[in-house]
């Protein structure tokens, strides 16, 4: 170890990351230390990995912080977790920024300050290439002073921001490419919620437990959207046909439209969703390059409403990896198995239940007969703690008859996953 060249060891000290870990190791000899102060490259204080962090007073722990980020010199990542600390003195924090701010390209930052600390202002006009922001308010944002020439992914969670600030902050993000928005408080000057957002350099936008009337998204660039959580009036995506990656969890939304977004399409993803299956079809029928669909405890406007899986293979040749939930209502399946299509390049299918009965294995069998060139099974299920004598005999009987039914496709691998 005595051979080591000093910035290997500093490499070392900032995989480790924690600073309790990180001053424990650099303490082994002068070398070591030597390493700390002026090799070391990242640096992360969470409250939640350390009790010791938890039994210190704020201000011990202020000196704390502040004497080791003073010991560095040329840190590129820093990360201040402070879930269940007390309110910090801004003075102390701004320190911290203002030492770090020429060097530092990666800022986690969940700090909760009296009063709050302007982070755009000081890490403004910087090399910052990332930056994650917690518990936080933002205001007045200045494109021209407040510019972020480097950064390329932004993520902001329980974040106070006005919509006219949210969209001034990505202005002021020329190379940005990632944005998270995660249970962000929206300041609106009046009664309707509207959020427009523009950027042509998005590529992936992630937006989790927000509740608006209207949200556009303008991304020319965009390739993966992911909406989690969501309660919205209207959803627009404006682009130019990059979108690969579209995926909707848990959303209540009125009206959706990506618009001329989904020629190239790859995957679309969409659970716990209420869905037209007429007028969702009919936006993401263009997308003849989706390799991946998944309908997950999705339900249907109309209860008579059928998903055609002939229409699926026609207008998707190119479908290999296929997942679909089992809903049985009133005798009926929202998959229809007829047709004479194949699915000829579907080579993994996933299948679930949230309630079995009988019907289910012959429905897991008339798909199985739909993808000639399958090659993996997946099947997926719910398994009540408190079982029913009947709902023992029940599964009893489906893994039986998924047994018989197997010994027919001998190549295809079968998985079960219960929960």
């Amino acid at each position: 170890m005595e051979h080591l060249p000093v910035e290997v060891i500093g490499n070392i000290l900032s995989r480790l990351g924690g600073a309790r870990d990180v001053v424990i190791a650099s303490a082994t000899c002068r070398k070591w230390r030597e390493a700390w102060r002026k090799h070391l490259h990242t640096l992360s204080f969470n409250s939640n990995d350390c009790n010791v962090y938890q039994d210190l007073t704020t201000s011990r722990l202020e000196i704390l912080i502040t004497q080791t980020i003073f010991q560095t010199t040329g840190l590129q990542g820093l990360s201040i977790l402070m879930d269940d600390v007390d309110e910090f003195s801004a003075s102390t924090v701004i320190a911290w920024l203002m030492y770090t701010r020429e060097t530092l390209h990666r800022l986690i930052y969940n700090v909760r300050t009296t009063p709050n600390v302007n982070i755009l202002e000081i890490c403004g006009r910087q090399k910052m290439e990332m930056l994650e922001l917690s518990h936080n308010s933002i205001t007045g944002v200045e494109p021209n002073f407040q510019r972020f020439p480097c950064l390329k992914s932004l993520s902001l969670s329980y974040v106070s921001i006005s919509a006219l600030d949210l969209n001034l902050l990505l202005t002021a993000c020329p190379k940005i490419e990632t944005l998270e928005l995660i249970n962000p408080e929206i300041a609106m000057s009046d009664a309707q919620v509207t959020v427009e957002l523009s950027s042509p350099t998005l590529k992936r936008v992630y937006v989790e437990a927000i509740s608006l009337d209207k949200f556009i998204l303008e991304a020319d660039s965009i390739e993966c959207l992911h909406l989690k959580d969501c309660a919205l009036e209207l959803f627009e995506l404006i682009g130019k046909g990059t979108l690969k990656h579209f995926k909707i969890d848990d959303v209540s939304v009125i009206h959706l439209d990506i618009g001329d977004t989904v020629d190239n399409l790859e995957i679309i993803d969409v659970s716990n969703f209420t869905i037209m299956w007429p007028k969702f079809y009919q936006m993401i029928s263009k997308s003849s390059k989706l390799t991946k669909l998944r309908l997950w405890d999705v339900v249907f406007d109309d209860e008579d409403e059928i998903v055609d899986l002939e229409t699926i293979a026609v207008c998707f040749p190119h479908l290999s990896h296929l997942a679909l939930s089992y809903d049985l209502r009133d005798g009926v399946v929202n998959y229809g198995l007829q047709g004479s299509s194949h699915l000829e390049n579907v080579f993994v299918l996933e299948l679930g239940w949230t309630i079995i009965n009988d019907l289910f294995s012959h429905w897991v069998e008339g798909l199985l007969k739909l993808c000639p060139n399958l090659r993996k099974l997946v099947i997926h299920g719910v398994v009540s703690e408190a079982k029913s004598h009947e709902e023992c005999q029940m599964l009893a009987n489906f893994t039986s008859s998924i047994v018989q039914l197997m010994r027919k496709y001998m190549h295809v691998d079968v998985q079960f996953d219960y929960e």
